[in-house]
């Protein structure tokens, strides 16, 4: 239960068992914690992922390049174990010193480049193949506007309503209730640009779409923190049309199952080397 009498320290300390089942994933200094080095598969991209939102906005791109025949997008998705620390592992650190999920090296440069941040990675690889950013200056800021609201928008989504509502070890309502509150705004707000928008940014299907759809597709079609019924989700019926609709897409089937060792069998690929790692999945 909430202590409503509780008063912040002078002096804050780290108390690694306060922060519920994920707690071990954090912590209140960087740097790497083991030495362990990185895989490196057969593909120039070297991916270092979870099947998270955030992990699923690149293999989702992705593999919607490689859908255009762009086979310079050919990658190697090696599974990084949050919850086991992996991501405070030396090798993982070089890559990204923020120790978050996703990072990827390009390794088709001299020397390699690497790209952390998960919009980072998406305007990256945009960039270097040509598709999924418009050319033109109006509409490359209209979608570059999306991408980087998102990457504002989403801890609140999850670092702030998912953890309160969903994972939080005791249900605070006052956060509760503050969260909802945004994030509710945040599903009028795409509810109302997609009323007159086919996609996100306009008619162009585009990196916004690929940054936004895991988190907040995922969400009113139930399929995030349990949470569409208390958030009344069929009551944006433009933001529910285009979920479904980039659902249906063979490439975001594809790309959402990457890196995730989760949820339905025949619906998880823990690890993608080659396009023929998908046979036998039962992804549409």
């Amino acid at each position: 239960m909430a202590d409503n009498n509780y008063q912040p320290p002078k002096v804050w300390t780290w108390d690694s068992e306060s922060g519920g089942s994920w707690a071990n994933i954090n912590r209140p200094t960087a740097g790497a914690t083991h030495e362990a080095t990185l895989p490196i598969g057969k593909h120039p991209l070297q991916l270092y992922s979870l099947g998270t939102p955030n992990g699923q906005k690149v293999t989702i791109l992705l593999e919607e390049l490689l859908a255009l025949g762009e086979q310079g997008a050919e990658y190697d998705a090696y599974l990084i174990a949050i919850s086991e620390g992996a991501q405070f592992s030396s090798g993982f650190v070089a890559v990204n010193p923020n120790s978050k999920i996703p990072a990827l090296m390009d390794h088709s440069a001299t020397p390699p480049i690497r790209v952390f941040e998960s919009g980072s990675i998406l305007l990256y690889l945009a960039e270097k193949f040509g598709h999924f950013l418009p050319q033109s200056l109006a509409a490359r800021t209209e979608a570059l506007n999306w991408l980087f609201w998102l990457q504002g928008a989403a801890p609140y989504l999850g670092g702030g309503f998912g953890h309160f509502y969903h994972y939080a070890p005791v249900k605070i309502e006052y956060a509760i209730n503050r969260f909802t509150m945004e994030v509710k705004r945040q599903l009028d707000l795409l509810n109302r640009q997609l009323q007159d928008h086919r996609y996100i940014a306009g008619d162009e299907y585009s990196i916004a779409d690929m940054a936004i759809w895991p988190w907040y597709g995922n969400l009113v079609q139930g399929l995030q923190y349990e949470a569409g019924e208390f958030l009344d989700v069929k009551s944006y019926p433009h933001l529910l049309r285009w979920a479904l609709e980039i659902a249906e897409r063979p490439a975001v089937k594809r790309g959402s199952i990457v890196n995730k060792t989760r949820g339905e069998p025949g619906k998880q690929l823990a690890e993608r080397h080659d396009a023929s790692d998908f046979d036998g999945l039962s992804i549409g």
